[in-house]
């Protein structure tokens, strides 16, 4: 069983990490299909998006299944198929042998049934920000924005470095080596122009912290922070398999000591079942042969410990969750006052409030997007949208025809529009630097941006001005105009500007579909002004 578990746990890893690959080889438009397939049994971001949102894709009824696993066999998703879980076991078993010991159960593993707490009480009044710590969307996040293209500069890198100072003196030089290594990566894996995130940093930050924390304990996440191993551990305090012991048992702790949760096995009477992973290690390790798991049924009395969870802690997570929920509330954003400028929104994307309610920050559009367009937020959003997606224009640009975001959006926060509607949707409007740009400000003539507007009838248009020039001479060229009607901010014309500093046309938020008050061109002249809402989009959902 523990080699089951292994063989288990490394082929979901793979699988895993295989999805994440296949996410960003998609072609014509077209996403490949369950490259979300492991949120959608996430119980946790289930019970978020819905209680938050009040909406979840159908979908989601596979985290019944994990459900149903979990009460009758225990915690073996975390055991068997998550994959922080078997990254976290692998770093476990790295542990110097100095600093295996016997393990037992600890209050300080309790916190995690309080952070779970907490965050369920933010999702119930619309908060949904169980994905910064959903061990799936963490591993996501940081595998999607810093080690695979961390991954692919290495490999470019490395080669570049050894062809440049190889000499080539005869056949076994370097080059014969690591070029055809590179062919194969450039042509097989990496097979897509390098990404570069921003706050790249920081997620790989949390994430190696996470994980480099087992060398202090045992799979340190799992066992006090995880809120999805919490919500586990509690629908697991009566499973239908449990561990029994017989009369051989001499309580010595080696199965204790093999346990990488803190479970408690050594103790007949007191083993924690809500803390089991159902990883088998405990019952090779016992020589006598006195430890092992048998089936019985969920409404026999139980012969294990209860979870001791304080009552009082959770009322006081759960009022802390309320108390947080407000602080992040009192900003002029997210009362739809004020709305922030490079907040770009991909194509598709709800109103902002129905958005948070429903992201759950795993990053998987940011690895779909062919331009490398979408990045994770810092404080652009608030803390309550933080490592949400958004279009940074000078990085890349949203693909005319491309509505992968969409198709590949988990909850449905970014909507899976037609892409003939998503032609037409507004996520933000142009508007020119006339200090900057090079035919108002330095009398020198420049098309490129409209050379690259992919609108049919272009939005950005030329008009013939005459200008004096510094000798008294006159010179007419074609100053770039940006029709409002037609912009959908797509941010083309702002990355191939020719000011790689600051450009001379930038997009911002402003005109976005989604948002009525954030259109400071409300009509065409002709429109009647009666026929538009001004309602706060922040109140709807």
């Amino acid at each position: 069983m523990v080699w089951a578990r292994r063989i288990i746990q490394t082929l979901c890893l793979i699988l895993f990490l295989g999805l994440i690959w296949l996410a960003a080889q998609n072609s014509e438009n077209a996403a490949g299909p369950g490259l979300d397939i492991f949120f959608h049994f996430d119980p946790l971001m289930a019970a978020g998006t819905w209680l938050s949102a009040h909406q979840l894709p159908p979908v989601f009824a596979l985290a019944l299944v994990t459900l149903l696993a979990t009460i009758l066999l225990g915690r073996v998703f975390c055991g068997w198929i998550c994959p922080l879980g078997a990254i976290n076991h692998a770093v476990t078993w790295l542990r110097p042998r100095a600093g295996k010991a016997k393990d037992a159960f600890s209050v300080w593993q309790c916190p995690k049934y309080y952070l779970l707490a907490a965050l369920i009480v933010m999702a119930i009044f619309g908060a949904n920000l169980i994905g910064v710590f959903d061990p799936l969307s963490l591993t996501y996040r940081a595998v999607t924005t810093a080690l695979y293209p961390a991954s692919q500069y290495a490999i470019e890198e490395a080669s570049t470095t050894v062809y440049q100072a190889d000499p080539r003196l005869g056949p076994l030089c370097a080059t014969a080596v690591t070029e055809p290594v590179y062919t194969f990566f450039r042509d097989n894996v990496f097979m897509k122009e390098r990404g570069q995130f921003i706050g790249a940093g920081i997620l790989v930050a949390f994430f190696l912290t996470a994980v480099l924390l087992n060398l202090y304990k045992p799979r340190f996440w799992c066992r006090y922070i995880c809120p999805l191993g919490a919500l586990l551990g509690l629908c697991s305090k009566r499973p239908a398999l449990r561990i029994s012991h017989s009369s051989d048992c001499t309580q010595c702790g080696r199965c204790a000591i093999a346990c990488p949760a803190a479970a408690d096995p050594d103790k007949p009477g007191h083993w924690q079942p809500a803390e089991c992973y159902a990883c088998w290690n405990c019952i090779p390790a016992c020589n006598r042969e006195a430890i092992h798991y048998s089936f019985k049924s969920p409404f026999t009395a139980p012969t294990h410990a209860k979870l001791d969870v304080s009552k009082r802690a959770m009322l006081v997570a759960g009022a802390g969750g309320v108390g947080a929920l407000l602080m992040l509330r009192l900003t002029p954003e997210a009362q739809g006052k004020t709305f922030t400028p490079g907040l770009i929104r991909p194509p598709g994307a709800r109103a902002e409030r129905d958005f948070l309610q429903r992201c759950v920050k795993c990053g998987l559009c940011m690895q779909a997007c062919p331009t490398n367009a979408l990045h994770p937020t810092t404080l652009q959003a608030g803390l309550e949208g933080i490592w949400t997606p958004m279009l940074v224009p000078k990085l890349g640009y949203c693909e005319y025809a491309c509505t992968l975001c969409g198709q590949v959006c988990p909850t449905q926060a970014i909507q899976n529009l037609p892409v003939e509607e998503k032609k037409t949707t507004k996520i933000g409007l142009a508007a020119f630097d006339k200090n900057r740009c090079l035919p108002y400000a330095y009398e020198r003539e420049c098309l490129i941006c409209e050379e690259h507007c992919p609108l049919p009838k272009k939005a950005i248009y030329f008009v013939p001005t005459e200008l004096k020039t510094r000798d008294g001479g006159t010179v007419t060229l074609k100053q770039p105009r940006v029709d409002p009607a037609l912009c959908i901010g797509c941010g083309i014309c702002e990355n191939v500007c020719v000011f790689k500093d600051i450009a001379a046309i930038h997009v911002t938020s402003a005109g976005e579909t989604r948002h009525e008050p954030n259109r400071p061109i409300l009509q065409d002249p002709w429109q009647d002004s009666s026929s538009f809402n001004t309602n706060n989009p922040y109140s709807e959902g």
